[in-house]
């Protein structure tokens, strides 16, 4: 007899599991246990009132599918703050905090259990994951970005056990509820972030807001901006890009010129800083290109950094050549468009990362 053909289906996984689950254990198993079915009452109310279903489970571990991404994270952050309400009262060292990857992907289904790459690649971002913490998918961040309900903290490319291929991963951090990662003594996140400025109440609010919007190319989320804080720290310059990026809607997608090298090299000059939030940058690509195809919109992102610090117009000369040169690579670094790399090499022919450019160069395909 035939064995019947495997269901696939593409769904959003959650993985999920107890940091230092052993350790709690050989401490004090019935009282471990005990807490684990407290937690996991709450953790599998959640995930069906989110329209989950539970696919396996195992000890300390959790795996779920859902048909949506924005329900699969919903679920997440909820779990996460709902957990740490029920876990108040008891001492620091007998807390138990779930860890949370979250992929979207193709699975295999039998018997009611999931299987494939999404799924381990949803239990690698676990491991990525602080202890009460998110980790999410490049995946899911996309699926859910425009949304501006979430801000996402890039980890870069991580290396996992068992998948050949990097994984993007990207940290959550809530905007509308107040979820914190407890501090762990002895842990730290696999890829150390710069400190992030205090701030509470409302402030922490409209940081985490203009956080999540800063590098948007939709002017309607600085409307919504300036709606919601229009006195707020940022909204000359929330204004100032709005105007940009409208000015920008009704200008010609490419550089008007003669030449498809230069333009190309201009394009990439000002892909780099574009989105920079240093004046100097902008003043260095208006000293490049006067009369260039973005010339205008230059000078008033320019200013509009100016006036929001109070700082006196910088020269080109004093941006640190190193800082633009990563800037540089940082955005051609992932193009399929060997006119971005050519330009970089043209620009950088001794650069830090000149052998890796003409690699990639010589690897892809010549522009038609």
């Amino acid at each position: 007899m035939e064995a019947p053909r495997l269901e696939r289906r593409l769904v959003a996984i959650l993985a999920a599991d107890v940091e230092g689950y052993s350790r709690h254990m050989e401490r004090d198993e019935a009282e471990t246990l005990a807490t684990l079915s407290d937690l996991r009452l709450i953790f599998d109310t959640l995930i069906a009132e989110h329209k989950g279903r539970i696919a396996n489970t195992a000890g300390d571990s959790v795996l779920a599918e859902f048909q949506s991404v924005v329900d699969a994270l919903d679920c997440a952050v909820k779990v996460q703050n709902e957990l740490a309400l029920a876990s108040e009262d008891q001492d620091e060292g007998k807390r138990l905090r779930f860890r949370i990857g979250l992929n979207v992907g193709d699975v295999m289904v039998k018997d009611g259990d999931i299987f494939g790459d999404g799924v381990n690649i949803a239990a690698r971002l676990e491991t990525l994951a602080l202890p009460g913490g998110i980790c999410v998918s490049r995946g899911v961040r996309d699926h859910v970005r425009k949304m501006s309900r979430y801000a996402f903290e890039d980890l870069g490319e991580q290396s996992v056990k068992n998948i050949a291929q990097p994984i993007r991963a990207f940290r959550v951090r809530n905007g509308k509820e107040e979820w914190v990662e407890p501090p762990v003594a002895g842990l730290a996140p696999t890829v150390t972030a710069a400190p992030e400025p205090a701030a509470s109440g409302a402030a922490a609010f409209e940081l985490t807001f203009w956080d999540a919007i800063k590098e948007s190319k939709d002017p309607a989320e600085f409307t919504a901006y300036l709606e919601q804080y229009p006195e707020g720290t940022f909204t000359a310059l929330a204004e100032a890009r709005r105007q940009a990026l409208l000015e920008e809607a009704d200008s010609p997608a490419e550089p008007a010129t003669s030449d498809p090298d230069l333009a190309a090299i201009e394009l990439a000059f000002w892909e780099t800083v574009k989105e920079s939030e240093d004046p100097a940058e902008f003043t260095a690509y208006l000293e490049k290109y006067p009369g260039g195809a973005f010339s205008a919109l230059a000078e008033t992102r320019r200013q509009a950094l100016i006036d929001a610090e109070g700082a006196p117009p910088p020269s080109a000369a004093e941006v640190e050549p190193v800082s633009v040169e990563l800037a540089f690579w940082d955005t051609v670094k992932e193009s399929d468009n060997p006119a971005m790399y050519a330009a970089y090499l043209e620009q950088y022919p001794e650069g830090s990362f000149a052998a890796l450019a003409k690699v990639r160069l010589e690897e892809l395909p010549p522009a038609a």
